[in-house]
């Protein structure tokens, strides 16, 4: 059997995804007294918990795409979902929320770099 081969580009957007959603969880953990203050009004115990574990599911969802499994980018399609709805639950715009919904067609966008004929997409099992 062949093994899958991806794209460096693919390679490099799921790094690059692993660290954004790794420092994401560690500013919420750590500094969500400060991210709360620059809001138009500061974000209620229970949803920095909420985006805590959020970024911390992410970062999963990104080592399994890794791991080439196709439920991940789903899965980020529902996290991406449930984040619009907290960030409009917090008072930020509608145009600013949406902005987080961008993610996941860039994610989609990158994995149909193809390596050797054949996308990464078409490698997720």
């Amino acid at each position: 059997m062949e093994q899958k081969q991806r794209h460096g580009c693919v390679t490099a957007w799921l790094i690059f995804m692993i660290i954004a959603n790794s420092l994401t969880a560690i500013s919420y953990l750590f500094m969500g007294d400060a991210i709360s203050q620059n809001l138009p009004q500061p974000i209620p115990q229970p949803m920095m918990m909420a985006l805590i574990v959020l970024s911390t599911l992410n970062l999963i969802l990104a080592i399994m795409l890794f791991q080439w499994k196709k439920w991940a980018f789903w899965a980020f399609a529902g996290t991406s979902l449930i984040a619009l709805a907290i960030n409009l639950s917090l008072g930020l715009g509608i145009g600013t929320s949406l902005f987080g919904l961008t993610g996941i067609a860039i994610l989609y966008g990158i994995l149909q770099i193809k390596r050797d004929g054949v996308t990464a997409w078409e490698n997720l099992e």
